[in-house]
């Protein structure tokens, strides 16, 4: 395979060749253990969660029923980044998805910046749906008569102390991740069945008392930031996870092969069912934005769009489905199945740890191969006998704990979505990067018309970022100034690529 060599003393230019990426892994690698049916498990478990379970409430205050559109919009976006991701995942089968990608076709510096990015869509995309997972536990302990105290029940942001059931959540995933992958894996594929089971549910119950008055109008907030495209922007973290399946490679069996099957299975599968699910809210209950007097749209998650719901429920009328935070759960209710709408928050309690396991599984395996190439700690890369990294491990389990106790969903969400964006694009870019200048190089996946495909998948990503909230980006500017500060402090000085230079 061709490989483009390190050029001395260009930090843009330290190049890590495939040759060395490739070798290290065979060195200092994971144990492969994992084939085709539970790459796809694992994807499906990474995406199907907070998303629809949780979020479809913020897509509804924004799009309305045209929420439907939004998911078609995010769910191709994720399709074309799925399809670079596959080929360069046949091509360098190893740890790392988009960072380690990125490493070798554009330099250290991008790669951190991309790893860096990777850490706002694993780490606090884990915290999200540990928050996400915590209104569900909350709002399933109150119909048992057990009432959370609001004080642990949420951040100081959203009016409370700090969310003791997120952090909990996070910690015993921890605990199942220090255990093994492969263990890991089967208690995913269990949690697969349940959230499976809940969706198919609850499309069966919901289309039979659809009512297509409930779906005008379509388009109420237009297309812009508040509307279909913004709405696609949040949505865009019901897709979050899909490529942890890439971050597995290392512990794959025949990952030239298995990697793109889990990649795209999962995305089509979660897509359709996506679609099945808002379908069935929409038309069972309603799915229309709360305005304000003026008749403008409330900012999903706002202590305004608080306020009036808390007003709506006190009049005595049903709360709309754009204020429950477990949507799901509350249209069941709405419509006359209260006890079955009790399973669907149980199922969402048992179901949605799956999501913050493989947003953890991704994210400790990105640190790994971090502290491998020496941009963080190396001690951290160390692995156990039952070969997982634990020490990166319980970092990740520390990092994610902490941020799911103080920040509010939305944020989280938001800043997920950012990460996210970032790598798919850096991912298109290196695939059509490698077409140029490897054209010859084995591809056991090639991406059907690569160039078309290619820049779609960046321009999409692109306008997803333009159309995320302006504190969002700036949030996400801060996050990338705050990471090259750590860059150039340690892992410039400390990387195996520049010790090599010198």
């Amino acid at each position: 395979m061709a490989t483009a060599a390190p050029r001395e003393g260009l930090l843009l230019g330290r190049v890590k060749p495939l040759d060395a990426i490739l070798a290290t892994a065979e060195k200092k690698g994971l144990h492969r253990s994992l084939g085709a049916f539970q790459l796809t498990l694992l994807g499906i478990g990474a995406v199907i969660g907070t998303g629809i379970f949780v979020l479809t409430a913020e897509a509804a205050q924004k799009a309305g029923p045209a929420m439907m559109i939004s998911f078609v919009i995010a769910g191709f976006v994720c399709a074309v980044a799925a399809l670079c991701y596959s080929e360069l995942a046949s091509m360098v089968p190893v740890a790392g998805s988009a960072y380690t990608y990125t490493y070798a076709v554009m330099g250290e510096l991008f790669a951190w910046m991309v790893g860096w990015a990777l850490i706002l869509e694993y780490a606090i995309g884990a915290s999200a749906v540990a928050v996400g997972w915590s209104g569900y536990f909350v709002g399933l302990m109150k119909s048992w008569g057990v009432i959370i105290p609001p004080a642990l029940a949420a951040g100081p942001f959203g009016g409370g102390v700090f969310n003791l059931p997120a952090a909990v959540i996070a910690g015993l995933v921890t605990i199942l991740l220090i255990i093994g992958t492969k263990e890991s894996a089967r208690f995913n594929a269990v949690l697969v069945l349940v959230k499976v089971t809940a969706l198919t549910v609850f499309v069966v119950l919901t289309w039979p008392v659809m009512n297509g008055a409930h779906f005008t109008p379509f388009i109420p907030n237009g297309w812009g930031t508040y509307g279909v495209v913004g709405a696609a922007a949040s949505i865009f973290f019901a897709y979050v996870g899909f490529d942890a399946v890439s971050t597995a490679a290392e512990e794959t069996k025949n990952p030239q092969r298995n990697v793109p099957i889990g990649l795209i299975g999962s995305l089509l599968f979660c897509t359709v069912f996506y679609l099945l699910v808002a379908g069935g809210a929409i038309g069972a209950m309603g799915a229309q934005p709360v305005r304000d007097a003026l008749g403008h749209p409330f900012p999903p998650g706002s202590i305004e769009l608080t306020n009036q719901c808390t007003s709506i429920v006190a009049s005595g009328v049903t709360q709309p489905l754009v204020c429950s935070r477990e949507a799901l759960a509350h249209v069941l209710r709405t419509v006359g199945y209260q006890r079955i709408g009790d399973l669907m928050g149980i199922a969402a309690f048992i179901a949605l740890p799956s999501v913050v396991l493989m947003m953890m599984f991704g994210q400790t395996r990105i640190f790994f191969v971090m502290a491998r190439d020496g941009l963080i700690p190396r001690n951290l890369a160390r692995v156990s006998s039952r070969g997982s990294p634990v020490r990166i491990t319980i970092f990740t389990a520390i990092v994610v704990a902490v941020l799911a106790g103080l920040i509010p969903l939305a944020d989280l969400a938001a800043l997920a979505n950012a990460g996210t964006l970032t790598a798919f694009i850096a991912v298109c870019v290196c695939m059509l990067v490698m077409r140029q200048r490897a054209p010859d190089a084995e591809r056991r996946f090639r991406t059907p018309a690569a160039w078309p495909v290619g820049i779609f998948g960046i321009l999409g990503c692109l306008y997803l970022l333009y159309s995320l909230p302006q504190r969002t980006q700036i949030w996400f500017l801060a996050a990338q100034i705050v990471g090259l500060g750590v860059y150039f402090a340690y892992g410039a000085r400390r990387s195996v690529a520049g010790e090599a230079e010198a």
